[in-house]
């Protein structure tokens, strides 16, 4: 699985961002699919995760409530829609892909990632 993060950008404390995460291959609906996050000076940290089915999520105590984590298996893309951002949320935002069923916040977990995009948040 190939993965292609996008969607970053610059945006104000309080506003919103969308990150998208394409796939490639056909076994992307079968993957667990992770956010992860790293701030400069800082290790990388996870934020979501989403099972096969979506119907299972997980989230970092810092983002829950805010960040939103969905995925559409026909586009094999999955989202994290990110809302009342903070100055601390500003980091490169990477996605991730395990056929693991546990541990989804472990970096080790994962076995495919993509290239990270910035999100920054300006206050």
């Amino acid at each position: 699985v190939q993965l292609q993060a996008s969607g970053g950008g610059l945006v104000q404390v309080g506003g919103s961002l969308r990150l998208s995460c394409a796939a490639s291959g056909r076994t992307f609906s079968s993957y667990a699919m992770g956010w992860f996050r790293q701030a400069p000076g800082r290790e990388r940290e996870f934020v979501a995760a989403i099972g096969w089915s979506g119907t299972r999520t997980v989230y970092a105590d810092s983002v829950k409530g805010r960040f939103t984590i969905s995925r559409e298996n026909a586009k094999n893309t999955v989202y994290l829609q990110m809302d009342s951002l903070k100055p601390e949320d500003t980091a490169v935002y990477y996605c991730a892909g395990t056929s693991r069923t546990t541990a989804w916040g472990s970096f080790w977990t994962y076995d495919h990632w993509g290239q990270g995009t910035q999100v920054t948040v300006s206050s």
